[in-house]
């Protein structure tokens, strides 16, 4: 039992300190007009570096899931696209990528910010397009944009920052939608509403918001919104409606798993906000949305 132990940490520290040889020579994709790039890496609009000891790295160090996905991953049909926001463990995890791509193999397509396309190479996965902040990529009729969030990346002690991360605007011409990724709260919330006001004065149709691990907030603001953030970037987007995620499934921080619906309800009554307008969905649970409408030509 000890020297399976030992064996184990030996293990997790190798994997900690591991730097991939791409990202020890520095940031390949540096341009020195681009505020948000860094000789080394990348930084936020508003926060220059955002510090957090990484997530596990091996999935038997933890933490492990609190509850199953709502669908088994037998049960996917081929995936189209996987758009991917940051190499963190708990949302890149190396068996779920490559389960996907193996689902239709050559046909699904994985979005990623910069950095990531060499990682992704490296499990297997060939159809990758890799993306900076404001960058656009055409599939099938829907553009993906990636757009600023605030957080960070790592996946090791040596490469804090090496690879970018970002959100999700998504342009279908039945669906406009946002997906935040993980993010502290900050103006890129608004910058985006701003930046995409052209094209949808309405807002967005949906907004994907991550509502948990926040607490406690001297150390976690930076990086997760709590729910009362989370609405306030539901309403500085301008969305029809919300949908609050990254909750319940694994316990990493002070609050408890089932707190967050619970702080949103509240966020909610003080903007006088209906649950309809932003909402969060049990595992497994489908809720239908109607169709965005073609917008009527001016005479």
């Amino acid at each position: 039992m000890k020297a399976r132990a030992a064996a184990s940490l030996a293990l997790l520290l190798l994997s900690l300190c591991r730097v991939p040889p791409l990202q020890a020579q520095g940031n390949p994709y540096y341009d020195p007009a681009k505020p948000h790039h860094t000789p080394s890496g990348f930084r936020n609009n508003d926060i220059g570096r955002v510090d957090k000891p990484p997530a596990s790295p091996v999935q038997f160090a933890g933490p492990r899931r609190a509850q199953p996905p709502g669908i088994a991953m037998a049960q996917l049909p081929p995936i189209d696209v996987v758009v991917i926001s940051h190499n963190h463990y708990d949302h890149l995890d190396r068996d779920s990528v490559v389960r996907l791509a193996e689902r239709a193999p050559g046909k699904t397509l994985f979005l990623a910010p910069l950095g990531l396309k060499t990682w992704l190479e490296e499990q297997g996965v060939r159809e990758v397009v890799e993306l900076d902040w404001g960058d656009a990529h055409l599939h099938r009729g829907v553009e993906f944009r990636l757009v600023p969030v605030q957080h960070w990346s790592s996946r090791s002690l040596g490469d804090r920052n090496r690879t970018l991360w970002g959100g999700w605007a998504v342009f279908a011409p039945d669906l406009h939608w946002y997906f935040s990724g993980d993010s502290g709260y900050s103006r890129d919330f608004a910058d985006a509403r701003e930046r995409f006001a052209s094209r949808q004065p309405d807002g967005f149709d949906l907004a994907v918001l991550a509502i948990g691990a926040y607490e406690p907030r001297w150390f976690m603001q930076a990086q997760h919104m709590n729910p009362a953030e989370a609405m306030q970037a539901h309403n500085d987007l301008g969305a029809r409606r919300s949908l609050g995620i990254h909750w319940g499934t694994f316990n990493l921080t002070d609050e408890a798993l089932d707190q967050p619906p619970r702080d949103l309800v509240r966020a909610r009554q003080a903007q006088g906000v209906g649950e309809q307008d932003f909402f969060v969905l049990g595992i497994g649970e489908t809720r239908r949305l109607e169709p965005r409408k073609p917008r009527q030509s001016q005479p």
